[in-house]
């Protein structure tokens, strides 16, 4: 592979990504992606945003001690403190890179930072020497590129190059550009940058206007040689740029972009699935490559022309991204060996505790239905492994609902060694079962947003529920639940975001008295 034909992977999921409301990851989680990223191929992972917090410090600091194979990175103000904490965190890195950023749009210089064109240009360029005398690679982000005046960014990015920076990243910081305006931005930085030719030129690209894709592969086509993106597209408001349609429409229409990328397409999948319950933010089943219907045919025309030669209805081979061709069907006669075999393939390694507790509920589960598919296993995951810790539990749950009369539930709930027991009613059995928890717990959060769907087909298909709620602080938190019966369902997903919230308020604690607050 000729170097000059090859782009970049460089993925943000556990630092734009996680940035999602809602999508918090711990360090065991940030770990278990860290080393999914290495074994798929990324060139780079950009483990955080150390200053934020002392977890996100402590993540990215066993991230780079831990995983080899991709360059570890990490994100920083141009500020001395946020580089000297960054630059902590990547001591044990077997390559590593500080990515420092400043904003230069016009809008961004008069209201966020208040600071003249000429301020800007000396701490950008102060903040890459200062990195660059301590760390063998520099990346140097524009913040709000693609709304910057082009001749200042012009200024600012050939500063950064003569003060070391080997990487310039240009972000269309809010999902602003279209792709031949972005595709041009990228041209006239080779124009009209003297030494643009002497670092990487990478791009951000958000998806406020569904773009992010388009905006990267207009700016691969002018010769940017790195992308930014994250797995499902996941970030900031309307996500970012997704790594598997980025990497599969490279690689799909090489005749057109001509070129390649390191990344192990088999493990696309695989991954995303790995992301998406590690985040709880579930992928559409439309979403291009990892949706759930990307390789499902339904019409009976297509269904013909696939039988015939499967390229007149597929672009892309399913076995090419990890999709598989078929599913190994798992049910109530499987034994433990036959359930771990499918978790490996699927990307969960579990330990002896951890498979024993999957193995009781998936039996439990398999009485229950015909067939057991693998996103009821991954459902299966996020309740026993991957949960957060639970201060509430549900112990059972009765429903009484008749027509013309209110909905009427009692619910039991442990707490530690506590058993809360109460009833109530409401508008609808929902509703009855949410004010009941609120009672019961003596909390009441803001329900956002309730949504749910089937894990699998069939009329035994377990219901998985997602709500978002508010706490009192302006928290925005997803809770999941998943079972055969979406009322029980629905409160398993509200206990869930209950329990996050909790969890989240004593983590807060714990790093204001690290902090010393």
């Amino acid at each position: 592979m000729n170097d000059k034909d090859r782009i970049y992977i460089f993925d943000t999921t556990l630092r734009d990504g996680e940035q999602s409301p809602g999508a918090s990851l711990d360090a065991k989680s940030k770990l278990e992606i860290a080393r999914q990223l290495a074994e798929l191929g990324v060139d780079v992972i950009e483990a955080g945003f150390p200053i934020t917090s002392p977890g996100d410090a402590a993540a990215i600091r066993k991230i780079a001690e831990e995983v080899k194979g991709p360059t570890i990175c990490a994100l920083a103000r141009t500020v001395q403190k946020d580089m000297d904490v960054a630059l902590e965190t990547l001591r044990g890195a077997k390559k590593s890179r500080l990515h420092v950023f400043i904003a230069t749009s016009e809008i961004h210089r008069k209201y966020k930072l208040n600071k003249a064109k000429d301020e800007i240009l000396k701490i950008a360029a102060w903040a890459v020497k200062y990195a660059r005398n301590r760390i063998g690679e520099v990346e140097f982000s524009p913040e709000d590129a693609s709304r910057t005046e082009p001749a200042f960014l012009y200024q600012v990015i050939q500063a950064v190059i003569e003060a070391g920076a080997g990487v310039v990243n240009i972000p269309d910081t809010v999902g602003y550009a279209v792709p031949f305006e972005f595709g041009n931005l990228i041209k006239g930085i080779f124009e009209n940058v003297p030494n643009a030719g002497k670092a990487v030129i990478s791009v951000h690209c958000h998806n406020d206007l569904g773009l992010a894709v388009a905006n990267s592969l207009a700016a691969v086509r002018f010769g940017a040689r790195q992308v930014e993106c994250t797995l499902n597209g996941i970030g900031e408001r309307a996500g970012n740029a997704a790594l598997e349609e980025i990497v599969m429409a490279l690689d799909t229409r090489k005749d057109v972009f001509k070129k390649v990328t390191r990344i192990r397409r088999d493990q696309i999948c695989k991954t995303s699935r790995l992301v998406s319950s590690l985040t709880g933010m579930v992928v559409q089943p439309n979403k291009a490559v990892v949706g759930r219907n990307a390789f499902t045919h339904e019409s009976g025309i297509h269904q013909d022309g696939l039988l015939k030669l499967r390229k007149t209805y597929e672009i892309m081979h399913p076995a090419d991204v990890g999709f598989g061709e078929t599913q190994l069907v798992l049910g109530k006669h499987s034994g433990r060996h036959a359930l771990e075999n499918r978790l490996k393939k699927l990307g969960y390694h579990l330990n002896e505790k951890e498979l024993d507790l999957v193995f009781q509920d998936f039996k439990v589960l398999a009485d229950k239905k015909k067939e057991v598919f693998d996103e009821d296993l991954v459902a299966l995951i996020e309740k026993e492994i991957v949960a957060t810790p639970k201060t509430y539990r549900l112990l059972s749950l009765s429903v009484l609902t008749q027509t013309g009369k209110e909905p009427r539930v009692s619910i039991r709930l442990k707490s530690k060694s506590r058993v809360l027991e109460a009833g109530g009613t409401g508008s609808g059995p929902v509703d009855a079962a949410y004010k009941t928890v609120d009672q019961m717990i003596r909390r009441k959060a803001k329900l956002l947003d309730y949504q749910i769907r089937s894990v699998t087909v069939g009329k035994d298909a377990q219901g998985e529920v997602t709500v978002k709620i508010e706490g009192l602080a302006g928290e925005v938190i997803t809770g999941r639940g998943v079972s055969t019966d979406v009322i029980e369902a629905s409160v398993h997903a509200y206990l869930d975001a209950i329990n996050k919230l909790l969890q989240k308020r004593r983590t807060f604690k714990k790093e204001r008295i690290a902090y010393g607050v």
